[in-house]
């Protein structure tokens, strides 16, 4: 299908660590695909929104099934629940420093990179949950704006605003990273 690799990013983005050493996102897809074949024909029958909002859906269903399974009551604690977003498990601060950060090679870079990793987080923890999952959706998800407001049941215009609010939240925390980094951004 011509969403995997959207798909894909959405499941390595939002994959508890510890459940990825047990279970790979392919086959997290490929459960999410096997469900969305069997709920075809309802599906064309009366779309209720976009092919690829649909998918996402049936994948996100799958995700926190999966969590729920490997990580019983401990994905249900209520300081970890968002209200608005109920559908697909939300993206962690760690997961989007991570993505952030970026993938520095060279092995002088470690410490720098870690430095980095611990300053992203910390600022994106900082964050409101909505302004971190739209950046999820929007920079790692790669959904348009349209695809996130409806994602998040927010107008465009709301969900405009709060990327471009994040974003700036963010480059300031950036701008306050170590100037040996300034290359590397």
């Amino acid at each position: 299908m011509g969403h995997r690799e959207r798909l894909r990013r959405m499941v390595d983005l939002r994959l508890d660590r510890r459940v990825a050493a047990r279970v790979d996102a392919s086959d997290v897809l490929q459960d999410a695909y096997l469900e969305a074949s069997r709920q075809f024909e309802r599906y064309r029958a009366d779309p209720p929104m976009s092919l690829f909002l649909w998918l996402r859906l049936i994948t996100g269903q799958r995700l926190m099934a999966i969590h729920r399974k490997h990580l019983g009551a401990q994905k249900r604690n209520a300081k970890q629940e968002v209200a608005f977003y109920q559908r697909v498990p939300a993206a962690d601060s760690c997961s989007l420093s991570c993505g952030l950060a970026g993938r520095l090679t060279s092995p002088s870079r470690a410490v720098i990179r870690h430095e980095m990793q611990v300053r992203l987080h910390e600022a994106i923890q900082a964050l409101d949950p909505l302004d971190r999952e739209i950046l999820a959706l929007r920079h790692y998800e790669e959904l348009t704006n349209l695809e996130a407001a409806q994602e998040l049941a927010i107008t465009p215009a709301a969900a405009s605003k709060r990327y471009i609010r994040a974003l700036e939240r963010l480059k300031t925390a950036l701008t306050q990273l170590p100037s040996p980094l300034a290359g590397d951004w």
